[in-house]
């Protein structure tokens, strides 16, 4: 079983290795740029025998050019008429009225103002605080005050 194991773990781990001396296709990394190999375009193309970065020149790589494509023009679909199949009417039905007609009242006038600035007021300063009183007590938390003979607490200092 361990053995199963280390082959299936040895073909995964050297596939990737091996991929790169297969043929590859030549895409362009930017629209509209070229990929040339040699002086000739070769965007879109296959190379075969290139080992890239791994063994470079080791061998001439072998090209196979794009071939030349030739589109032809593609008939136009047949339109959608669902009902008496007329072509229907393009854009809207506009009405230029004359010249001399009675024109609307005209728009009450709108205005609007925006600023940004300080206000008017003067800047008052906020009156400082004097030191705060904190009382400072011997006895905290949990512990026993000193009795005296008569068992009532001692008084405060």
């Amino acid at each position: 079983m361990r053995a199963v194991h280390a082959t299936l773990l040895l073909a995964v781990t050297a596939t990737p290795a091996l991929a790169q001396r297969e043929p590859q296709i030549v895409i362009p990394g930017k629209a509209g740029v070229p990929v040339y190999i040699n002086g000739i375009d070769a965007s879109w193309g296959v190379v075969e025998g290139e080992f890239g970065l791994d063994r470079p020149g080791l061998v001439t790589p072998t090209v196979i050019y794009r071939p030349l494509v030739v589109s032809a023009p593609q008939p136009e679909p047949p339109a959608y008429r669902p009902k008496d199949g007329r072509r229907p009417g393009y854009g809207r039905l506009e009405i230029i009225p004359p010249a001399n007609r009675q024109l609307p009242p005209p728009a009450p006038t709108y205005y609007r103002n925006w600023s940004a600035g300080a206000p008017p007021d003067p800047v008052v300063a906020q009156p400082s605080v004097g030191p705060i009183g904190v009382e400072v007590s011997p006895y905290f938390g949990r512990r026993r005050r000193p009795h005296n003979n008569n068992n009532s607490p001692a008084p405060k200092p």
